[in-house]
């Protein structure tokens, strides 16, 4: 197996940490940013060591599912999960969009505070992935950030709108 590549965004918001904590954590907000340009719907969200977070990407009459299983969570500074393609029924199975997808990512979000700002890092692994999967990977990582960029954004929007 070789060696995974790592994919790493660095953002900056305008916003308090307990605020964009919020912003990550409260599956209301969380459903307005995350798959941006779709329509997300959060089917569970337990947050906590273990527990799990379904996620449901609609466009069209098309669904993507994943789940995402927390390995971490330190409020309000880090959460890691384990983020997996499921079937609709929370299976975990191959991307059916791209199957040389990682079966699993290790995602890790960090956030710093700065003072009335907050520095977020986000890193994600493949985990236990084939050479195809980690070339798979590493060939999208440069989209990636467009997708995160864009989630990015409507993060911002959606702070100015916990802090007017």
């Amino acid at each position: 197996m070789a060696n995974a590549a790592e994919y790493s965004i660095d953002h900056t918001f305008n916003a308090r940490r307990d605020l964009v904590w919020r912003a990550w954590t409260d599956p209301v907000l969380l459903a307005r940013w995350y798959g941006p340009g779709v329509e997300t719907t959060i089917h569970r969200f337990d947050l906590k060591v273990g527990g799990a977070w379904h996620n449901e990407m609609k466009w069209g009459d098309k669904s993507d599912y994943s789940t995402m299983t927390f390995q971490e969570v330190l409020e309000p500074e880090k959460l890691v999960w384990h983020h997996c393609s499921t079937d609709s029924d929370w299976k975990v199975v191959s991307n059916p969009m791209m199957p040389d997808w990682p079966r699993t990512l290790l995602t890790t979000v960090t956030f710093g505070a700065a003072g009335n700002q907050t520095n977020v890092r986000l890193t994600q692994l493949p985990v236990d992935a084939s050479d195809a999967e980690i070339a798979c990977f590493t060939n999208m990582m440069a989209g990636m950030s467009k997708g995160w960029g864009s989630g990015f954004v409507i993060i911002g929007d959606i702070l100015q709108e916990l802090t007017a």
